[in-house]
């Protein structure tokens, strides 16, 4: 239920977010989901991809800084109240969440959120046991 995410540290320059995507397009390799955050001076950008592996390996070829994380993808109701509860549940479980960012729903009934946590088996056992759905990385890639 991991999935793969690529993390690149990026300086705050004017070019360099055009050159991550120019890279991955030119590479064919597809970005599902994205979050940027970002200081003065720099940003991390994470990225879902379709070929994590092979978006690594280029990136760290071409001399960007990046590493790999590995995040759970937590699908819950678009409604009000979808992601209290999977929070809440978290929480009740001492699971602490680093971060999260949103995906998007494959039926249009459904949220999809990366989560980004510390305790991450405990937390794919305590979601499971709470029948909240957690998508695979090969379903992740694949949407």
């Amino acid at each position: 239920m991991r999935v793969k995410q690529i993390s690149i540290f990026l300086e705050n320059k004017r070019g360099r977010l055009a050159a991550v995507t120019r890279l991955l397009a030119d590479t064919k390799i597809n970005i599902r989901a994205l979050s940027i955050a970002d200081t003065t001076d720099f940003g991390v950008l994470r990225l879902i991809v379709d070929q994590p592996d092979l978006a690594y390996q280029v990136l760290k070829k071409n001399d960007f800084t990046v590493s790999e994380t590995e995040v759970i993808a937590v699908e819950m109701p678009d409604k009000p109240g979808g992601l209290a509860k999977v929070l809440e549940i978290l929480d009740q479980n001492n699971i602490n969440l680093e971060y999260l960012y949103a995906f998007y729903g494959q039926s249009g009934h459904e949220a999809l959120n990366i989560f980004r946590v510390e305790q991450i088996d405990e937390a794919i056992q305590v979601l499971g046991e709470h029948h909240i759905k957690l998508l695979p990385g090969d379903a992740v890639y694949a949407l």
